[in-house]
């Protein structure tokens, strides 16, 4: 007689923030063969449910169940191989509001969590992202109730903006930043928090943008 083998779970439940929990689901995938599989619990939450099952067809996981429980919802996963180069993304961020970056950074992190190759380009206001200096802040009048919004999302899954270019660069993106920028707003080279950053201009990314399969 045999006992059934368990598997891992990992339990998500309060972060709505999708781009976290398939961060967190796919490095414990990595743990673990092909053919394996891992449980995901997460918040019955809508857009989980149509994001999770998504993400493992893109990524070429297979989904073997998913199943509601109360409040909960759980996700089976086998893991799947490594799949093949995938599609180029390029996408050009020029604001460095609190929830300026959001959409970008966010589709930035989907794009590479399902296989994509990821090109960032920082130009304007947006270059003051990379600096070490930078805490991400409300614009206009909204400016000095700042945090509150910002432990909101941190809550949620919203990581720091430079947790978020550093789980990139893990993911294999490529970070650029406009030169004049950086002159025009004093961010130097030496005072990144954020390695590696090709400094370039327009014709660089525009030839990063003619090679992409979607831009943004």
């Amino acid at each position: 007689m045999h006992d059934t083998p368990t598997i891992p779970v990992v339990d998500l439940r309060g972060k709505t923030i999708t781009t976290y929990v398939v961060y967190h689901a796919r490095a414990a995938l990595g743990e673990l063969a092909v053919g394996q599989r891992l449980e995901l619990v997460t918040d019955a939450y809508p857009a989980m449910t149509a994001d999770i099952p998504a993400w493992c067809r893109m990524a070429g996981h297979r989904l073997v169940d998913a199943f509601p429980d109360g409040e909960a919802h759980h996700f089976v996963i086998e893991r799947g191989a490594e799949p093949e180069a995938g599609k180029r993304l390029a996408m050009i961020i020029s604001g460095d509001g609190l929830l300026e970056l959001l959409s970008p950074l966010g589709f930035a992190l989907a794009g590479a969590l399902e296989g994509m190759d990821v090109s960032l380009y920082f130009q304007g206001p947006a270059v003051r992202v990379l600096s070490r200096s930078y805490r991400p802040r409300l614009h206009g009048l909204g400016r000095p109730f700042s945090r509150f919004p910002r432990v909101a999302l941190e809550k949620a899954g919203h990581v720091h903006p430079h947790e978020k270019l550093r789980e990139l660069l893990e993911l294999g993106a490529h970070l650029y930043a406009c030169g004049p920028s950086m002159d025009h707003y004093r961010v130097r080279a030496d005072r990144l928090a954020i390695e590696p950053v090709t400094t370039a201009a327009y014709f660089t990314f525009m030839e990063v943008m003619s090679e992409a399969d979607v831009t943004l």
